[in-house]
């Protein structure tokens, strides 16, 4: 494993008093600050030239610098217009970083424009790997998992960091509170792996929880097109809206009663959405798209 040095919480620090700035708790800014743990995501990535990289929420740029060395394309997006600048800075001879300033998402449901349009670019430059390599802000991990697993680029990995609570429901099992449309999601097209529990003294600031750090593989779309994998994704959203009814309940609103009939013909439609593994689902799917063509 090649050892790398990352910004030392006192070199944060010192960038950030340079811009007359703190953390934002706003913006969930908690720095990682453990340089085994950075090194660790980076060697999951294991990056070529011919690869693109998403990063979102790039902070100080430490975790971007060694993207930036190790990629074909970064493309580095910040919320905060002065954390920007910093990484800019940072990065000013890299000539494969493309610097974003705003929100990755435009909505729940779209990438914003810019970063969709430096996707396309980078996926028509370069012939490797799509990745996001990224310490994710908490509060946009889940909508920007579901998008990316969408996007017309098509993502063959991300390796990131998250709030251990997020991360659970990514790997949760039928039964579990945690398990639900994402969890779903993932599973039935990755392959999903926690590579460590993150405590919150590895970060500064400190959080008030812990975080994890997962390797996520795309592997397979079982429904072939993103269309039909998006038509799953909302019909999954759907299915889950009233957690503690049954499918019948949630199923009515959403497909009509002669359908509804048909598949309680197979189907215990009295269980809970959450009851169903993942393979139930699929199938499930599957029935209701061949009866609504």
């Amino acid at each position: 494993m090649t050892r790398r040095s990352f910004q030392t919480k006192t070199e944060i620090r010192a960038l950030l008093n340079a811009a007359g700035v703190r953390p934002r708790r706003r913006h969930g800014q908690h720095f990682l600050i453990d340089g085994n743990l950075m090194n660790r995501l980076l060697e999951a990535a294991e990056l070529t030239p011919h690869d693109a990289v998403l990063e979102v929420g790039p902070g100080t740029g430490s975790l971007t610098e060694h993207l930036v060395a190790e990629a074909g394309r970064v493309i580095a997006v910040e919320i905060d217009p002065v954390l920007l600048g910093i990484v800019q800075g940072r990065l000013a001879d890299a000539v494969n970083a493309t610097c974003i300033q705003g929100d990755v998402l435009s909505s729940k449901q779209h990438l914003a424009p810019a970063v969709s349009k430096a996707l396309t670019k980078a996926r028509r430059d370069l012939p490797g790997r799509m990745m996001l390599v990224a310490n994710l802000p908490y509060s946009v991990a889940t909508p920007l998992l579901a998008n990316l697993l969408l996007d017309p680029c098509g993502f063959d990995r991300f390796c990131f960091t998250v709030q251990r609570e997020v991360a659970d429901r990514f790997t949760a099992s039928p039964g579990t509170k945690d398990y639900g449309p994402i969890s779903i999601a993932l599973q039935i097209t990755c392959r999903v792996k926690r590579l460590a529990v993150l405590p919150p003294q590895v970060f500064w600031p400190r959080p008030a929880v812990e975080s994890a750090m997962l390797k996520t593989d795309v592997l397979r779309n079982p429904f072939g097109t993103r269309e039909r994998l998006a038509w799953f994704m909302d019909l999954l959203r759907a299915a889950f809206a009233h957690r503690r009814k049954t499918l019948k309940y949630n199923l009515a609103r959403i497909v009509d009663q002669g359908v509804c009939r048909t598949l309680a013909a197979e189907f215990d439609l009295t269980r809970r959405p959450e009851s169903l593994t993942v393979d139930e689902w699929i199938t499930l799917a599957q029935r209701i798209e061949s009866r609504t063509d």
